[in-house]
């Protein structure tokens, strides 16, 4: 792998040290446990090799298709190409995009006497390491060890990206409530107080959802004292804060004051991105009910708490 070059994509690798990091440590001993039938020499040289021939490329985690067929005992080209190909099969089947998990590229390779040669290549997401894992010969010590280093690696990214949408969620709501907080004291400048501003916002969701604040909370099961937004997807989210933010800049740009002018405009910015959105065929009230904010937030509060308790202890 070391001295060869893509002619259509440039590899730039970096080769860690074994276990510089918690992650790749804990990896390795939950494949260890998965594959106890192997020496622990020969899967920490598994895990040592598989390590290695990784490369990030446009930020993506990929491996060589050539490197992988070596790592997983094919002696030959036209045989790996048939687990591929039924690895391809099955990408297909869960209606994932194939030219991105399997991208073809051109690999050159030093030959005798300083000579390169081209050869036909082809580059492998994670996901697409675990179905040639899953449809090769689990006969091979080495495809036993692929398949679980891929499957937990493949585990532990899907954890890693719902833990970054609960994130986002969080980020979203609190800046909403920001937003409501920031447009609440400009209308009490304009003589809105608490009941008006809660009309108006009930107004505004009535535009958005097409349905009123009260039956929308019965419709996803909202306690009676829980705002409704605390239980809405992100998307949802984020367009009562886009809604909120025009109503807010309008009000000031216009001079707008009184109790009908103010709410017609909330109003109004509600349609306006309810438009935006049907006419990408996203239906806010289709939506089903996401978990309640403030637990996902105390959960992931808590998942840190027990992260940093497990650095201690190791530290």
């Amino acid at each position: 792998m070391l001295g060869t070059q893509y002619s259509t994509i440039r590899f730039s690798f970096s080769i860690p040290l074994l276990f510089c990091n918690s992650h790749k440590f804990s990896l390795y001993l939950e494949c260890k446990r998965k594959t106890l039938t192997m020496k622990s020499e020969e899967i920490l040289e598994l895990f040592r090799q598989f390590e290695q021939v990784a490369s990030q490329i446009e930020n993506v985690e990929c491996w060589s298709a050539r490197d992988l067929q070596r790592l997983l005992g094919y002696a030959k080209w036209d045989n790996f190409e048939k687990v591929i190909q039924k690895a391809k099969e099955a990408c297909k089947n869960a209606n994932e995009e194939i030219l991105y998990h399997f991208p073809d590229v051109r690999k050159t390779i030093p030959m005798p006497k300083g000579a390169v040669k081209e050869i036909d290549d082809i580059l492998l997401t994670r996901y697409a390491c675990y179905l040639i894992a899953q449809n090769g010969d689990s006969k091979k010590q080495e495809i036993a060890f692929a398949q679980n280093y891929f499957a937990v690696q493949t585990r532990r990214a899907e954890i890693i990206e719902k833990r970054l949408l609960e994130y986002e969620r969080i980020q979203a709501r609190e800046k909403l409530s920001q937003t409501e907080k920031q447009l609440s004291g400009i209308l009490f400048e304009r003589g809105i107080d608490n009941q008006g501003f809660a009309i108006i916002r009930s107004k505004g969701d009535q535009a958005l959802f097409k349905t009123s604040t009260q039956l929308l909370k019965k419709k996803m099961n909202v306690p009676g004292n829980r705002p409704v937004a605390d239980f809405l997807p992100t998307i949802s989210i984020k367009a009562k804060d886009l809604a909120a933010e025009m109503t807010g800049m309008n009000v000031q740009t216009k001079d707008l004051t009184g109790q009908l002018k103010i709410e017609k405009e909330h109003v109004d910015n509600n349609l306006a991105v309810r438009d935006m959105l049907t006419k990408r065929g996203i239906i806010p009230e289709n939506f089903p009910p996401a978990e309640d904010v403030n637990k996902v937030k105390r959960k992931l509060t808590s998942e840190e708490k027990k992260l940093l308790k497990g650095k201690k202890k190791s530290s």
